[in-house]
């Protein structure tokens, strides 16, 4: 064993035996336990960030820790490769997207090795990969066949000069985010999955994943959004079609005093026909948000299209405005405006002069009271307050809620005007994406058979590779030779589908194919053995959209045999984010040059108290901003191949699971970085100490004495902290404090007899195989060091906490006098209670404030505290 700690040398030599021996390869093995370790996939960016390696480092603890307790454990990796950041690098870069995506692979695969991860790279795939994705083309074609699969017209943000499809987040100010082009609303034809004929499964599991983050499934049910109430239809005068609107609150009906649009409902279309100003109005709604959120920040503008809607009840003409907080994808296209008790049709109504009804009392002074704009606020009331009445409603006057429901239900159903329907928020997914790096979508267009999906026998359709890409328009939208086919029913000429999946369509089912490699299917017989996944790990930002078609997925697959599951992960932890300092400069022009943490020097007081930074190439002041995201934007991240360089792989996963519990954030601290290198430096030459002064003799449990049996208490107390921290709590970071607060121990345990050295030999063996989930590279030497030759530690077993060493011979007991503590005292582990309680009426500081008093009571509490009542 060397004397000093080289993480270089150590990590070489560890990684070198792990690849030698396939170490972390396996297979089914019904004789196990089996443990499904995952972390969701990276995005091949080109360089893992402090993110991944928080991420994937507490995978691998969990993963190790599990083998080591005689799981037959699976971690596996693979690349979420499709998306629209490979096309933008293709064109910053003027490559094409699989070239930059492979170079990218290829160099994060490297990194993640370095780090040491125990990963079954036996299992790897990249999801734009034809042997990948044409299963998901199967499943698709199959879901077609059973009308799970529908093609709609949708609105969308359209970039005219880039010719695609924007998301929400791509729109700046109502302009593409590259070509800076005003961007337009546009119906186009999309397809989507049937996600809604599952949205009542979906939210009544949520009950059923006791491991899953509260958070999470909170999240989750408000996404899915079920909600009870009535369809509506209100007759419009002149018109054949009605309109019809779902409300959550038809006890409110009567206060309903106009009819709201999306401008792309056909009753728009028609009065824009008729009228220029409604037709501009239309125009200028392309132009505005197509989400929830812009919806409820925009403005509020509407134009009446002098059509009246006809109350169900009353009989009163109600004016239909558009309206451009309606979305003719959300819902019916259409809303009842009771704008009494709603302030979006409040704010409506009061700009457009239309009318306010109150029809809803929470105290018998409003039922009696006049309108009054200044209270309007307050006539909106919970439906759940038992003060709660419905006013100026004719016969519902005076009824609560439900009551109000029933009663207004039971009428218009009577007179065919309603329906009870239970409704959800979330909508179906839309699959299609008009972006050339994704997964094509299987699906022939033909002039006589209209959309036939692609034999299965033809799969799969292979995206392209080798293109000229400028970000313009989709190279196989621009190729008619790939474009061009025959249908398969007709025999005649016909195209292929142009628009490709949705990335999140790969990532809804990787999970299942780590499970079966090689598999001429989606999945084997293997996926039986290894799922669910038993431990998930990832971002909560993908609480929703990722986790929900994950779930939405996996049914499908349950549902076409492919899987038993009815869900695909047993528990989920959500890490927090890493966090670090910014700095910035102010420029003349307003603007911000925020400067990396690692050109800057803090400045410091006597006190260790910041006084100032300043960039270290000039020496000239910076400003201190706040602790943010690691982000390129604020310029705040650190490189994780910079640390690694610098203090090895062992450091960096030591500290990102010291720094915070996994669920919180994590400040990046390179000092704090520097203190975990002195610990494995420390312990490295502690283990060089003992083991240069030669073996160590057998451990004899009967001969040791009072101060060795207290060393190997705190030992064994720490076994049985560390493995409840890391096995149940996932509290890495109190466990490394309790193996920190051991090795202290251990420097001041300074016995050299032979019962000693025999301690410390099975101390140092113990926090070697405790440490292990977290700094493998360190422990694999130290283990053949300390004389056990060179294997696999996550073969050797878990230590376990000797009971008997457990066992206290004196315990310290707080002494109170009438509650206030005045003393301790020690006593035999074993002493009956007449002991404890003769022992602290003897302490001289308790017969000080006894002061010859004469003591009515003595409570003890055994192991615990002695409470003297005088």
């Amino acid at each position: 064993m060397q004397e000093h700690y080289d993480p270089k040398a150590v990590e070489a030599a560890a990684q070198q035996f792990w690849n030698a021996t396939r170490a972390f390869e396996v297979k089914e093995d019904p004789s196990k336990p089996k443990f499904y370790c995952l972390s969701m996939l990276p995005y091949p960016s080109g360089a893992l960030h402090m993110g991944h390696v928080r991420n994937y480092t507490i995978g691998d603890v969990i993963s190790r820790y599990q083998r080591m307790n005689g799981r037959n454990v699976l971690q596996p990796m693979g690349w979420d490769a499709f998306g629209l950041p490979a096309e933008n690098a293709a064109i910053k870069h003027r490559t094409a997207p699989a070239k930059w995506t492979y170079a990218n692979i290829e160099h994060m695969k490297a990194q993640l090795r370095q780090m040491g991860y125990a990963i079954d790279w036996s299992r790897e795939f990249a999801t734009c990969r034809p042997e990948y994705y044409v299963h998901e083309q199967r499943m698709f074609v199959r879901l077609f066949k059973q009308g799970l699969v529908y093609r709609k017209n949708s609105v969308v943000n359209w970039d005219p000069v880039d010719q695609t499809v924007l998301a929400n987040e791509q729109v700046i100010d109502g302009r593409g985010w590259r070509s800076g082009a005003l961007v337009e609303k546009r119906e186009i034809p999309q397809w989507f999955l049937k996600i809604t004929a599952y949205a009542e499964e979906l939210l009544a599991e949520l009950d059923h994943l006791p491991g899953w983050p509260e958070a999470v499934k909170t999240m989750q049910r408000n996404w899915i959004g079920r909600s009870e109430g009535l369809e509506i239809r209100f007759a419009v005068e002149g018109e054949a079609e009605p309109i019809t609107v779902f409300t959550t609150r038809p006890d409110t009906l009567m206060g309903a005093t106009y009819v709201a649009i999306a401008a792309e409902h056909p009753l728009a279309a028609k009065a824009a026909a008729a009228d220029p100003a409604i037709a501009r109005f239309i125009e200028d709604c392309r132009h505005g948000g197509v989400s929830e959120a812009e919806l409820e920040t925009q403005e509020k503008k509407g134009i009446a299209t002098g059509f009246h809607a006809v109350h169900p009840v009353s009989g009163e003409k109600l004016p239909v405005w558009i309206a451009n907080f309606v979305l003719m994808g959300y819902g019916t296209g259409a809303v009842m405006a009771v704008p009494g008790h709603d302030q979006r049709d409040f704010e409506f109504a009061h700009k457009y002069g239309l009318p306010i009804k109150q029809v809803i009392a929470i105290d018998a002074a409003d039922a009696d009271a006049a309108y009054d704009p200044a209270r309007w606020k307050d006539w909106y009331a919970d439906k759940t307050r038992p003060d709660m009445v419905v006013i100026n409603s004719g016969a519902m006057d005076g009824k609560n809620y439900r009551e109000a429901f029933d009663h207004i239900a039971a009428e218009l159903e009577q007179a065919g005007k309603g329906r009870r329907k239970v409704n959800y928020r979330l909508r179906d997914w839309g699959v299609s994406r008009q972006r050339y790096w994704g997964c094509p979508i299987p699906i022939i267009h033909c002039p006589k058979c209209d959309a036939v999906p692609v034999p299965e026998e033809q799969l799969p359709v292979v995206l392209p590779e080798d293109v000229a890409f400028s970000g313009v328009q989709s190279p196989i939208k621009a190729d008619p030779q790939w474009r061009k086919t025959t249908c398969p029913q007709c025999g005649g000429a016909a195209e292929r589908e142009t628009d490709t999946f949705d990335t999140f369509m790969e990532s809804s089912w990787y999970h299942a194919r780590y499970t079966s490699p090689g598999a001429a299917e989606m999945v084997d017989a293997r996926a039986d053995y290894w799922l669910p996944v038993d431990q998930y790990i990832g971002g909560i930002e993908h609480a929703i959209l990722h986790l929900l078609y994950f779930r939405f997925y996996h049914k499908l697959m349950r549902d076409a045999g492919l899987v038993r599951s009815g869900e695909p992960a047993t528990r989920l932890l959500c890490q927090g984010m890493v966090v670090a300092e910014t700095f910035f400069r102010d420029e003349a022009d307003g603007s911000k040059t925020w400067i990396n943490p690692a050109d800057v020097e803090v400045r410091r007081d006597e006190r260790a108290r910041v006084v100032g930074a300043v960039l270290k190439a000039d020496g000239r002041p910076v400003r201190i901003g706040g602790i943010e995201k690691m982000s390129k934007s604020k310029n705040n991240g650190v490189d994780p191949q910079t640390m690694v360089d610098k203090y090895g792989a062992d450091t960096v996963r030591l500290f990102s699971m010291f720094a915070a519990p996994p669920d919180q954030s994590l400040e990046w601290n390179e000092a704090g970085v520097e203190g975990m290198a002195r610990f494995l430096k420390r312990l490295w030459r502690e283990v060089h100490a003992h083991v240069a002064a030669g073996p160590a003799p057998a451990l004899d449990v009967a001969a040791l004495d009072a101060r060795q049996r207290a060393m190997r208490r705190q030992l064994h107390e720490t076994i049985q902290k560390v493995g409840d921290d890391i096995g149940r709590r996932h509290a890495f970071n109190t466990a490394i404090a309790a193996l920190m607060e051991l090795l202290n121990a251990l420097g001041r345990f300074d016995d050299a007899s032979a019962q000693g050295r025999a301690v410390r030999q099975e101390a140092f063996a113990a926090i070697v195989l405790l440490l292990n989930p977290i700094t493998p590279h360190v422990c694999h030497a130290l283990w053949q060091a300390l004389g056990h030759g060179e294997t696999l530690l996550e073969d050797q077993p878990w230590p376990q906490a000797d009971s008997q060493a457990l066992v206290r011979e004196a315990v310290t007991l707080a002494v109170q006098v009438n509650g206030k503590l005045r003393g301790t005292i020690e006593v035999p582990a074993s002493a009956p209670r007449e002991e404890a309680e003769k022992i602290a009426l003897a302490e001289p500081n308790v017969v000080k404030f006894i002061d010859g008093q004469p003591v009515r009571k003595v409570i003890v509490v055994p192991g615990k505290i002695v409470n003297i009542v005088v």
